[in-house]
């Protein structure tokens, strides 16, 4: 969800609620499971409206993005993208959503926020590409719907060749 705060557009992101185990804690996108009869659109929409209490009337869906699998879940993520005219009143949903980010395009566009991170799984150690804004780190499948977005807005960090390494939080 794009938004607009004063002449800035916003992205619409929350951070979990440290309850909902493995993803708990971090930065996601709004959404969730499509029900039966449902489209992508409308999941999405629907989606956002529980989480973050969006107004339905006043979003509009502006085109999809390239889907995404999720080996550590099974899921495959459709990204939706949709805007309002206005900056609606938002409200996180209890015990799912712990805060709402509301993100600068502008500061995800700086080259400065593309980092890569540290992340083990199976006893590897990766380094993976992620945003630092305003205090929080953005990462996995968030980041990497974020990254073709912004890509789409003719970003020139669309590849990760040019992250710096983050660093530890003091």
């Amino acid at each position: 969800m794009v938004v607009p705060i004063g002449e800035r557009a916003h992205v619409v992101a929350t951070v979990r609620a440290g309850t909902l185990g493995r993803h708990g804690g971090q930065v996601s996108l709004p959404g969730g499971v499509v029900e039966p009869g449902e489209t992508f659109e409308q999941a999405a929409l629907r989606e956002a409206h529980e989480e973050v209490a969006l107004p339905l009337a006043d979003a509009r869906v502006v085109g999809r993005l390239t889907p995404v699998d999720i080996p550590v879940s099974g899921f495959r993520l459709h990204p939706i993208v949709a805007t309002t005219d206005r900056r609606p009143e938002l409200r996180p949903a209890d015990g799912e959503v712990a805060s709402i980010l509301q993100i600068a395009v502008d500061d995800l566009l700086d080259p400065a926020c593309l980092v890569s991170t540290e992340r083990n799984r199976d006893g590897r150690r990766l380094f993976v590409p992620a945003f630092h804004v305003g205090g929080h780190e953005i990462w996995g499948a968030t980041a990497m719907v974020l990254a073709e977005f912004l890509t789409l807005l003719g970003w020139p960090e669309g590849g990760t060749a040019g992250t710096r390494r983050a660093q530890p939080d003091a």
